[in-house]
């Protein structure tokens, strides 16, 4: 539980039409009071499931056919990154929206690295939250520009890549980021400080660069990115 949290507000009209069948949205928070209220709001829209629990929420999400997800920084028995690294390591693509009071950069950084698609902080209004779903749920929903890497389809808004194999991969925001660099200009080599300054952190070192090659190729396929002997990488062709 996220303590000291003020509630949110809301001033939002949006209300789902009659007899329209509501898009599924788990919500993964175990504030006693704040869940009930958001599920309670977004009700209006969304049909809401709400688990207070980590490590259940991972079954939930896994088996649930939801369109959308929020999830709460912490969590009894796994904490909300845990959650989202679990739910993408067994190729849940769902968006996720991160709901927490814990706001500051590397805090966002490391949402949005464990695979969440958005982060939102606490205290927040609930139009903002409405629209920020609505957001999620088109770039989902709409792909979006396409690059055809090899017999792969990269779709660099939603960060995600289709496998002629095994079907659809979200990438995190990094992974995403690489990729997209490499695959708008496919001819070219990339030193690893070039991607450094294109993709990175200035106060990372050029070893993180290998580390998120080596995440996608293990995402992916091995042939997806080349490397160039003494130059760096370039994009290849799986």
């Amino acid at each position: 539980m996220e303590a000291n949290t003020p509630p949110a507000t809301s001033g939002s009209s949006e209300i789902a039409p009659p007899n329209e069948k509501k898009p599924r949205l788990l919500l993964i928070e175990d504030d006693p009071q704040l869940g009930p209220l958001i599920e309670q709001v977004l009700a209006e829209n969304y049909d809401v499931t709400l688990i207070v629990d980590g490590k259940l929420a991972i079954d939930v999400g896994v088996n649930g056919d939801f369109e959308v997800m929020i999830v709460d920084r912490r969590l009894p028995s796994l904490d909300g990154l845990g959650v989202i690294e679990a739910l993408r390591s067994k190729r849940v693509t769902t968006p996720i929206l991160v709901l927490t009071a814990l706001g500051t950069v590397q805090d966002k950084v490391a949402g949005l690295d464990a695979g969440a698609n958005d982060y939102l902080v606490k205290p927040f209004e609930f139009d903002e939250l409405l629209a920020r779903l609505r957001a999620l749920r088109r770039v989902f929903t709409g792909a979006g520009m396409m690059i055809q890497v090899g017999a792969w389809e990269f779709y660099p808004e939603s960060r995600t890549i289709h496998s002629p194999y095994s079907g659809r991969i979200l990438l995190t925001a990094r992974e995403g980021a690489l990729l997209r660099l490499l695959a708008e200009n496919p001819h070219r080599t990339f030193s690893r400080r070039q991607i450094l300054r294109s993709v990175f952190a200035h106060d990372d070192q050029p070893g993180t660069v290998d580390t998120y090659v080596h995440y996608l190729r293990r995402k992916t396929d091995v042939a997806v990115i080349t490397t160039v002997r003494g130059q760096g990488y370039r994009l290849g062709d799986p």
